[in-house]
């Protein structure tokens, strides 16, 4: 079983900053992808940012320029650092892998979700 929890959420002023932090535990031989998500009530979760094993990234047009993804491979951990916060940044954010489980005596390939953190930008 393998969880991911997500950390750094929370109340900010519009133009300020945050990290999220999301790690990875439990029986796991590797991480793929790792990326963050966003939602609001009523609408569809939408990509934020991915990033590869290799550490090849993308990003919504909404947030480039203003938002890095990076990730502790050695510690099974990605974040997203997160600057000149917007209102319209206000979400939900979950933190997702797709990782290689230890399914004795194989690997498995499961993709995870965290529990979600809240980040609110006020004007």
């Amino acid at each position: 079983q393998v969880q991911l929890v997500e950390s750094g959420g929370g109340l900010v002023q519009a133009g300020g900053s945050l990290r999220l932090s999301c790690a990875a535990s439990g029986s796991i031989f590797s991480i793929n992808a790792m990326g963050w998500y966003r939602q609001n009530p009523g609408k569809q979760r939408e990509m934020v940012a991915v990033i590869s094993s290799s550490g090849g990234t993308n990003y919504t047009d909404p947030v480039k320029g203003r938002f890095t993804i990076s990730r502790d491979n050695a510690k099974n951990t990605v974040y997203l650092q997160m600057n000149s916060l917007k209102p319209e940044d206000t979400a939900v954010y979950y933190c997702n892998g797709l990782v290689r489980v230890i399914t004795f005596p194989t690997v498995s390939a499961v993709e995870v979700w965290g529990q979600g953190t809240l980040v609110t930008v006020t004007s």
